[in-house]
């Protein structure tokens, strides 16, 4: 069956710099693309940015571009979330999604906190 699971949260200061992992199984992966949502305090759970399934195109919530970064290696079935200059408005609880032939897939998700 399709598992989809997150990694990498935790506790990290304003300014500095985290990688999310997730590593999914059950599918081909490489044939997919890969989209990281979030949920944050409030607020209803929202993309923020999804790759293509060979990796070549990507596309970031306005907010974020310049700051986070989608890449996946399909040799390891992973994609990743390279979050850069973090700001306490980006903590929250990150999820990975792959909709493989029309169904959603979910991880449990990994929780993010930026606080100093």
């Amino acid at each position: 069956q399709v598992q989809v699971v997150e990694s990498g949260g935790g506790l990290v200061q304003p300014g500095g710099s985290l990688r999310l992992s997730c590593t999914a199984s059950g599918f081909t992966f490489g044939y997919y693309a890969m989209t990281w949502y979030r949920q944050t305090p409030g607020k209803e759970r929202e993309l923020v940015t999804s790759i293509g399934s060979d990796g070549r195109r990507t596309n970031y919530a306005d907010s974020l571009k310049g700051r986070f970064t989608i890449s996946r290696d399909n040799a390891k079935n992973t994609v990743y979330l390279q979050m850069n200059w973090v700001k306490p408005d980006d903590t929250g609880v990150y999820y990975c999604n792959a909709k493989v032939l029309g169904h959603n897939y979910w991880g449990q998700g990994t929780q993010v906190t930026v606080s100093s």
